[in-house]
């Protein structure tokens, strides 16, 4: 009596093989991202608009959560050959120095400068020494949210900092910068900074949106300024080996499912930023608007100290 069913999962077995085997391709991709974020989504979406558009020729396995490893381990793999696409922003500036200007305070104002400067010249020149230099290809863009300064006092100007005890990354340029502005910056891990501003050993942090609610700082934290002093984007990269082992009808598809991809995480940001201010403020912190002139112009200094003859060249387009 289990013949039957003995059959079916031989016919189910012999399936599932010939729908793996039809692939020609396999693309690892690994990011660091959980399953709940918009860039998760979006590698989904590439994986969706790829395996039919080549009609099972391409297969795309997505590893969220940094399960092929952190930023930097994932992009050495894609060089060795061992996973094939990932998601990285100025990391790449390990290789290529251009890459810095995806994430130098006050480089870009407004997510429509942002954009006319990735999909312009600046972009070009970026991802062209990313690929000559790392061997990686960008196949799409995504905004990141801009960061901004959490307080338990609102802080219009930079005059206002006076001395406040500011967490930054341990990134020199963002220790200078906020020096400049007239802060104390205090370089910490993440993991330490809402213990810190509960015993108010620091007074305040910066980072966007999504995180400054993720790590709930609206429990220990009163004002989000909208310094917006970092407005960044990042890469979804291939491997150049990869991408160009690939027919040219397929490359094709993976530029065009790409595409998509990025069109599709662009609609999500958008709402995702106006969701994460509303709830912010509906857990009660109250957003400020600053004098972005103001913070601009006293940061200029710093910025133009922390960067190379090459890298200014090239602020200066922006």
């Amino acid at each position: 009596m289990f013949k039957p069913l003995f059959k079916a999962a031989i016919a189910g077995s012999i399936l599932f093989a010939s729908i793996t085997s039809a692939a020609e391709f396999t693309l690892k991709l690994g990011h660091p991202a959980n399953e709940d974020n918009i860039w998760h989504k979006a590698a989904l979406k590439f994986k969706q608009a790829a395996e039919e558009k080549s009609e099972g020729r391409i297969s795309v396995l997505v590893y969220p959560s940094e399960q092929l490893g952190k930023e930097m381990d994932v992009i050495n793999s894609i060089q060795l050959g061992t996973a094939d696409m990932t998601i990285t922003g100025e990391s790449l500036q390990n290789w290529a120095p251009k890459a810095a200007l995806m994430a130098v305070p006050y480089a870009f104002t407004n997510s429509d400068q942002l954009r006319s400067a990735v999909e312009g010249d600046v972009g070009r020149e970026i991802s062209e020494q990313i690929t000559e230099r790392a061997g990686l290809v960008p196949l799409a863009w995504f905004e990141r949210g801009a960061r901004h300064l959490t307080s338990n006092r609102p802080v219009r100007t930079p005059d206002e900092l006076d001395g406040l005890k500011l967490r930054v990354p341990n990134v020199p340029l963002f220790v200078k910068t906020w020096e400049n502005l007239g802060a104390k910056p205090i370089p910490m891990a993440f993991s330490e900074v809402f213990t810190s501003l509960q015993q108010n050993t620091i007074d305040g942090q910066e980072n966007p949106l999504s995180l400054i609610n993720s790590a709930s700082f609206f429990e220990v934290q009163k004002y989000v300024n909208l310094t917006g002093h970092v407005r960044s984007w990042i890469y979804v990269v291939i491997g150049q080996d990869k991408l160009n082992s690939m027919p040219d009808d397929l490359q094709k598809i993976v530029w065009d499912a790409a595409g998509e991809m990025q069109t599709y995480e662009h609609g999500l940001f958008a709402a995702d930023e106006q969701q994460l201010a509303d709830t912010l403020k509906s857990k009660g912190m109250e957003f400020i608007e600053v004098d972005t002139d103001a913070f601009r112009s006293k940061a200029r200094a710093a910025v133009l100290e922390s960067l190379t003859p090459e890298q200014i060249e090239l602020f200066e387009k922006i």
